[in-house]
Order: C-alpha cells, then sequence, then structure tokens
C-alpha cells in the first residue's frame, strides 16, 4: 500500500513553514521559474520524487515544481540533514514525504522505497541514490520512469559509471556539470555554508590555525578560499597534479595527508572518495584536531578506524564526538562524518542555492518536454538553460550587462583577415 507521508510530528509544520517563508523571497529566479510553471504545467499528471536534503530551499523547489502540475514526493537524501519541521510543512502543504531526522540505515533505505512505490515518471537525484536504488531492487520502475536531474559531482560519476557499463536505463541530466552550479553553488556555496556548520558547531575561532582541505576541486577551492579569508593558513592536500600547481599558485601549502596530519587544527574533506583520513593520519595528529566532512557521503573520514584505535569515545558537544587515543591525545570529529555543512547546519545560502534549484527545475522541464527523444544517457545542461539562469541572476540584482553589436558578432565569427 501506498504511504502519502512518514514523518515525525505534522505538528512541527508552522515552525517548518516559517522557513520556507524566509527564503521565498530570496530565491527570486525561481520565483520566476514557479510563475511560468504555474502557466504551462510542464509536469501535469506527471509524479516526480525528489530526494535531496530536506531543508528550507529543497523544500521551495518541491512547491515549485508541484506549481507545475506535478504529483510531488519528497525523501532525504542523508540522515542528518532533515529537518523534521520542514518536511511537516511539505506535508501539510499536500506533497508526499518519507524523512525524519537521524533515521537507521534501515529507515533511511525504506523510506526510499516508500517514495518509489508512487512510480514516479521523473526523478531528481542527490548522489545518486534514487538511480541506484531503482537498477538495484526496483527494476519493474525502470521503464516507467522517464529521467531525471542529478545534483551531485558524486551522483554525477556514478551516473557516468552506469552509462559506461551500459546499464543505466533511463536520461539523467548532470546539473552538477552546469557552470552556474559549479562555479557558484560548489564554490561559493560550499565555502560558507561548511564554515558556517564549523563554527557554530565548535564555538572557536579559526583566525592563527591551521586548515587542511582535502581536494581542490570547486568544493574544495570554496573551502580553501573562505578559510583564508578567516585568517587561516590553508594546507591543501591533492592527488591531481594540475589542481596541485593550481592550489599553490592560488597561495596555499600543498602536501600529502601524512604530513598535513602533523600540522592542522582543522580538517575538512572535500573528494567525494572513501578512506582520506585514516589511522596513519589519526596518530600523528596533534591533541583538540578537529575533522569534518564536506562530501556527499561519510565514507571520507574513516570512522570505524577510529573507533578501533580509540580508548575512549564521548560526545563532547552536539554533533561533536571526543575520541582519545593511546597516546592520551584527543581527536574531535563533527556530524559523525556526515556532510558537516548540513548535518551540522543549514546548507547553502538560498541566494546561492536559488540558482542550482532553477537549474535543476528547468532541467526536468526539458527532460519532461523532450523525452521521448533522449535515449538513456548522462546529458549535460541545455547552453541556454545555464545562460538564462546566469542572466535571470542578474535581472533579480537589478543588474545589466552589454550585448555584442552585429560588428562584433561579425568580427568574431571571422577567421582570415580579409573578413575581419
Amino acid at each position: 500500500m501506498n504511504l502519502k507521508y512518514t514523518i515525525r510530528d505534522l505538528a512541527l509544520a508552522p515552525e517548518g513553514q516559517r522557513k520556507i517563508d524566509w527564503v521565498i523571497p530570496r530565491m527570486q529566479v525561481l520565483n520566476r521559474v514557479r510563475k511560468e510553471f504555474e502557466e504551462q504545467l510542464p509536469f501535469k499528471g506527471k509524479k516526480v520524487v525528489i530526494c535531496l536534503h530536506l531543508e528550507a530551499k529543497t523544500a521551495y523547489l518541491a512547491q515549485v515544481i508541484k506549481a507545475g502540475g506535478a504529483e510531488v514526493t519528497v525523501v532525504a537524501s542523508n540522515p542528518l540533514s532533515t529537518q523534521d519541521d520542514v518536511v511537516a510543512a511539505l506535508v501539510q502543504g499536500g506533497i508526499g514525504a518519507h524523512a525524519w531526522y537521524n533515521a537507521t540505515d534501515k529507515e533511511f533505505h525504506h523510506h526510499l522505497q516508500l517514495a518509489l512505490d508512487t512510480e514516479p515518471d521523473f526523478i531528481i537525484d542527490d548522489g545518486g541514490d534514487l538511480v541506484s536504488t531503482m537498477h538495484t531492487t526496483r527494476p519493474e520502475l525502470l521503464q516507467k520512469v522517464k529521467g531525471g536531474a542529478e545534483e551531485t559531482t558524486t551522483g554525477v560519476l556514478r551516473l557516468h559509471s552506469m552509462a559506461r557499463d551500459g546499464v543505466l536505463k533511463f536520461p539523467m541530466v548532470a546539473v552538477n556539470d552546469a557552470q552556474c552550479k559549479y562555479l557558484f553553488d560548489n564554490r561559493y556555496g560550499t565555502g560558507q555554508s561548511v564554515w558556517d556548520g564549523i563554527m557554530r558547531t565548535t564555538n572557536l575561532v579559526v583566525a592563527g590555525k591551521t586548515a587542511v582541505v582535502a581536494g581542490y576541486g570547486w568544493c574544495g577551492k570554496g573551502v580553501a578560499l573562505r578559510a583564508k579569508g578567516l585568517g587561516a593558513r590553508v594546507i591543501i592536500c591533492e592527488i591531481n597534479p594540475i589542481k596541485a600547481n593550481e592550489a599553490l599558485m592560488d597561495g596555499f601549502e600543498v602536501m600529502p595527508m601524512v604530513e598535513a596530519a602533523k600540522y592542522g587544527d582543522f580538517f575538512i574533506t572535500v573528494t567525494g572518495n572513501t578512506n582520506i583520513i585514516n589511522q596513519e593520519h589519526f596518530v600523528v595528529m596533534k591533541s583538540g584536531a578537529i575533522m569534518c566532512n564536506a562530501g556527499h557521503f561519510d565514507v571520507e573520514v574513516n570512522v570505524a578506524q577510529l573507533k578501533a584505535i580509540a580508548v575512549s569515545e564521548r560526545t563532547a558537544r552536539t554533533n561533536i564526538t571526543e575520541y582519545t587515543l593511546p597516546n592520551g591525545q584527543s581527536i574531535y570529529l563533527l556530524a559523525e562524518g556526515r556532510l558537516v555543512n548540513l548535518a551540522a547546519g543549514d546548507g547553502h545560502p538560498a541566494e546561492v542555492m536559488d540558482m542550482t534549484f532553477a537549474l535543476q527545475a528547468l532541467s526536468l522541464e526539458y527532460v519532461a518536454l523532450n523525452h521521448d527523444k533522449l535515449p538513456p544517457a548522462v546529458y549535460q545542461v541545455n547552453t541556454e538553460i545555464d545562460e538564462r539562469v546566469a542572466m535571470l541572476k542578474l535581472e533579480s540584482l537589478g543588474l545589466s550587462i552589454d550585448r555584442l553589436t552585429k560588428e562584433q558578432e561579425a568580427y568574431l565569427a571571422a577567421w582570415s583577415s580579409e573578413e575581419a
């Protein structure tokens, strides 16, 4: 039997609605998209399942998709980022939901299954959980799903692996790869929200301390830039020689993690890979070192090894676990090694997520209108959509830019000196 919702407490809805009401006027691009959707109803009669971090900005995206005529169900992409009051507000507003904060692994996957029981036509995924679950446990749904969009670097990598192996059964748009996503969400959004999460959780100063950032992709660049702005010494750990050189020329130190582990006061993993900080690093860290993760899955800090070597473990403060090592040193892990900016914070700023979620909404509309011409594959965000979101953002800020004259267009199109 399909369940409309599986949540903690519907009575929390008023507080959740206040959070949603706060972000709506700060997401002007998505507001423009909503007006179009209300007029055109691109998802009329269709079912959409959204698997994202369930907080206020995501809630508004769900409402925008619903405004486009869809029957919407949301489910969590991370058990510690779900805000129960926001989920209750969505249910109160007629959106299905299967999620609650701090769900067990069994509950988390059960919620995914309940969401998929709605037999969606389209999906929005974060990290590939919906896509992976359908392909492994719900193959009967694969012919029903017409396509969707993926939010994160990790999810896009998983999709490309599936496409490479010939197992992906429907088209997916790699929203993460759009310029209006990674240049702003990944860089400025992650940079600010990670340090928001660290500072509100620890209540410690950053200036004068050493921050070790593992990974110098767009998220890592944002985290490093904000650490520098807060007055920290910044060390970058990388496996890519090009990115390592880039970090060096951006003014940061570069060294292997086993060396950096001796110096760090704060450690932030942003790689999307597994086992980035492990036993060989824990044992050389100075007492008081604080570790956290900003990659999608909780595999970057090897918590199992940390628990195995610790002589004691205790909750030092909400979202901070203290581990005492045999050498007497104490090191700390934030938010159980899950996404620190969401598990210990409110995620990216609303103005940044405005662009990302506008990309999500418009990319899903693109799939809805063109799915019959899109064979199973991973697709880049349409350039026109990317540039349109950027222009709408400028307009929402009251800004305008120059445009090419016909003479300039002709000059750029010319290939010979005579034409020019």
